[in-house]
């Protein structure tokens, strides 16, 4: 179980996935702060910095390297783990195409059973 509450920020156009998320780690006991666009993602990762930021990576605008980027460029952000979410294969995402300054990714669909778990071990929770 979570130690302390956690926040994690999504960052997710698709109504649906983002609804999965926040049902699947709210009910952990989670607290979710969401945005449906990297720019807004961006905001609120600055007014309330969250334990985790769940990116999509391909967002009207702005995609997820975009602001992956933006964020590990600001201090007072670059130590939170941002965690990449494609309906990609990690593979079909391509290994250099800016990879590199996520913690980890994660495929959509999701597992359910698993997904909390492995968000936990990001924020060293497990």
């Amino acid at each position: 179980m979570i130690r302390k509450e956690k926040k994690i920020l999504i960052v997710e156009d698709n109504e649906l996935n983002l609804k999965l998320f926040v049902a699947v780690l709210a009910q952990k006991g989670y607290r979710i702060v969401t945005a449906t666009d990297a720019e807004t993602g961006i905001r609120l990762a600055r007014e309330q910095p969250p334990d985790l930021i769940l990116m999509d990576l391909q967002l009207p605008g702005m995609d997820g390297f975009q602001a992956v980027s933006v964020l590990k460029q600001d201090d007072r952000l670059k130590h939170i783990p941002v965690v990449a979410l494609s309906g990609f294969g990690e593979d079909d995402v391509g290994k250099n195409s800016g990879l590199a300054l996520f913690a980890g990714f994660i495929s959509k669909p999701i597992s359910v059973r698993t997904f909390p778990a492995t968000l936990a071990g990001f924020m060293g929770d497990d």
